[in-house]
């Protein structure tokens, strides 16, 4: 029987939204194999430079980061790609750690770096 299709969410802080969008271009094929979704800015500036489809939700400061958060615990998402900014102090810093943790709580992959995010969506274990 084959595996649903994965869910990733897509997600940056300001001074990573470059970063991410940078990535998303050269893993344009790869994400094209999966559902995708992202907070506000992001999913739109990754859907503009890539063609592919990312459904939006709310910026993470009014709300994303929980609206993904509930997805993950609804088993709606599979992997979150966060390249999130540790240097940077955000208005919204409760909500990041609630998205952490709860990534954690349901074991799925959670990457906040390029590095990670490299291994991770390039593994044998993404292949459906």
């Amino acid at each position: 029987m084959k595996r649903k299709k994965m869910t990733i969410a897509l997600i940056a802080h300001d001074n990573k939204k470059a970063a991410i969008v940078n990535w998303a271009l050269k893993n344009k094929e790869t994400l094209a194999k999966y559902d995708l979704c992202g907070t506000g800015t992001t999913a739109k500036l990754i859907s503009e430079a890539t063609d592919l489809n990312v459904k939006r939700y709310l910026s993470g400061p009014l709300g994303g980061d929980q609206q993904i958060g509930a997805k993950v615990a609804e088993k709606k998402i599979d992997m979150v790609i966060f390249f999130w900014d540790p240097l940077e102090s955000q208005p919204h810093d409760p909500d990041v750690k609630a998205l952490l943790r709860i990534a954690v709580v349901y074991d799925i992959p959670i990457a906040t770096n390029k590095a990670t995010a490299d291994y991770v969506i390039h593994s044998k274990l993404m292949e459906n």
